[in-house]
């Protein structure tokens, strides 16, 4: 009975056990909220490993909700047609759990990104319950806007301060 128990013990403990970034041919796959001025949408991203501690990977984002924008102390509608309201970028990833060691559920990531809209990074943070499921967080900055000179409210969607946090998976 005694090693009945501590076999099915052994066997929990194993299946709990997950790890935030697994390397080279790690898969992850994350859906949540996209929190930016004068917008809120969804957020999609796809992390591929390509080796101990890098990823390069896709997100999108579309906003749902566009809220109208304060202008010289007017509102102005923002017009913010599908063009506007949607970015897709490709990024590149340092995945630096296994380095900070904090968690070996734990996973921090600064990037880089190149966008429809911009150049720009993020910081990601990860943390898995189980070995398939966890949540994030990424804070993004453009570094270099596309075009910088008289932006419509509706071209500084996503070309701005923004947040994501959502559930991640591993896949």
């Amino acid at each position: 009975m005694k090693n009945f128990i501590l076999l099915l013990t052994m066997l929990s403990v194993s299946l709990v056990s997950a790890q935030a970034f697994k390397g080279k041919d790690d898969n992850k796959f994350q859906v949540g909220v996209n929190l930016q001025e004068n917008g809120s949408g969804i957020n999609l991203s796809y992390d591929y490993g390509i080796g101990e501690n890098i990823s390069i990977g896709l997100s999108t984002t579309y906003l749902l909700g566009v809220d109208e924008a304060l202008k010289d102390n007017q509102i102005n509608d923002l017009n913010a047609d599908f063009d506007n309201r949607f970015d897709l970028r490709a990024r590149f990833n340092a995945n630096l759990g296994n380095v900070i060691n904090i968690d070996e559920n734990f996973d921090l990531y600064p990037g880089l990104s190149l966008g429809l809209k911009n150049f720009g990074g993020h910081l990601g943070a990860r943390y898995f319950f189980t070995d398939g499921f966890g949540i994030y967080t990424e804070l993004n900055v453009p570094f270099a806007k596309y075009k910088t000179e008289d932006l419509t409210p509706a071209e500084t969607l996503h070309n701005q301060f923004t947040i994501n946090f959502g559930a991640t998976f591993n896949l």
